[in-house]
């Protein structure tokens, strides 16, 4: 009865193993295969995402993202302030990440802001407080942003 036991128990992961293998096999990526041919068209448009004309980025679309100092009387009050201009020819959403580095590199803030139904040559400008203590010698940078299309 033993025997049988590890036959059967032998047998049933011998198959567990090569189902493994197959599936593994399917949906496992090949990294060692080269671009698609030139003939071929790869540039599959999503319907959020917007195709941008040539040497036109949708980054441009930021037009202006920079800290404001309303501190007074003694009470630290930094924001960072943003003007988006939708030069795409939908209502867009925007979104973007962002970072305050301080003169030595380190990153003193970073968040995440968000413009929504930004319609096409439309103009939209926002703000958002932050916990620095100062804006002097703190420069942004934007570690990535986003245009989808607002429905």
């Amino acid at each position: 009865m033993r025997k049988n036991l590890r036959r059967i128990s032998s047998a049933f992961i011998a198959a567990v193993a090569a189902a493994g293998l197959t599936l593994g096999a399917g949906c496992g990526s090949d990294e060692s295969s080269g671009p698609a041919p030139k003939s071929e068209s790869t540039t599959e448009e999503t319907p959020q995402k917007k195709q941008e004309p040539e040497g036109k980025s949708e980054r441009a679309d930021l037009v202006r993202f920079k800290l404001d100092d309303r501190s007074q009387g003694g009470f630290t009050n930094i924001w960072v302030v943003w003007t988006i201009k939708n030069s795409s020819s939908d209502k867009s959403n925007y979104t973007w990440d962002w970072e305050a580095v301080n003169v030595s590199g380190t990153r003193v803030e970073n968040g995440s802001q968000l413009e929504t139904d930004v319609q096409p040559g439309q103009t939209a400008t926002g703000e958002y407080p932050t916990t620095l203590k100062s804006a002097q010698d703190i420069k942004l940078n934007i570690t990535s942003f986003d245009r989808t299309a607002s429905y």
